[in-house]
């Protein structure tokens, strides 16, 4: 990592570097993380209108949150992260999902993205006004535990999807 990196919120400015970032995850063959960088942002101006009005309560369907989603962006001006940030918990995100889920472009793991998009995503999550945010990661990501270990995070308790996967729960006090 050269320069900081900084998040942005998605802009049409950016397409093109985001779809790049989006096919790429995709040839990948690993889920899409945070889920929300799953949509098919082809129809970019339909994407951008999706995320914009899910971040606001009156737009929601039953059951979901509202939720706000940034692109972290390096010192060249690439995509290489993305992190949504949910602005209330319901009882699935209380247990399985958490305040904020944030995944690094494959070809940028393990070069501290990950690090700087939790602690950015946190200071987000300030701004919200709320006090302490609950991060989960699955078990077997030890990365991951530690990037949220290394943010303050504090372990609280697992939870086993129906699935059978392993969440771990960490609580971070702002």
């Amino acid at each position: 990592m050269s320069e900081t990196p900084y998040l942005v919120k998605p802009s049409v400015e950016r397409k093109q570097e985001y779809l790049a970032f989006y096919e790429e995850w995709k040839q990948s063959g690993e889920p899409f993380v945070p889920w929300v960088i799953g949509h098919d942002p082809h129809d970019f101006e339909t994407y951008l209108a999706f995320m914009e009005r899910e971040g606001k309560e009156e737009n929601l369907q039953a059951g979901w949150v509202p939720h706000s989603t940034y692109w972290l962006v390096d010192g060249k001006e690439q995509i290489v992260g993305a992190v949504n940030i949910r602005h209330r918990l319901n009882e699935r995100l209380l247990n399985v999902g958490g305040h904020i889920g944030y995944g690094i472009r494959p070809s940028e793991r393990r070069k501290g993205y990950a690090t700087a998009i939790l602690a950015q995503a946190l200071d987000k999550t300030r701004e919200l006004g709320l006090e302490r945010v609950l991060v989960v990661c699955d078990s077997h990501n030890i990365g991951s535990e530690k990037t949220i270990l290394g943010n303050g995070g504090v372990f609280e308790s697992e939870v086993i999807e129906e699935d059978g996967n392993v969440v771990r729960r960490f609580w971070i006090r702002l």
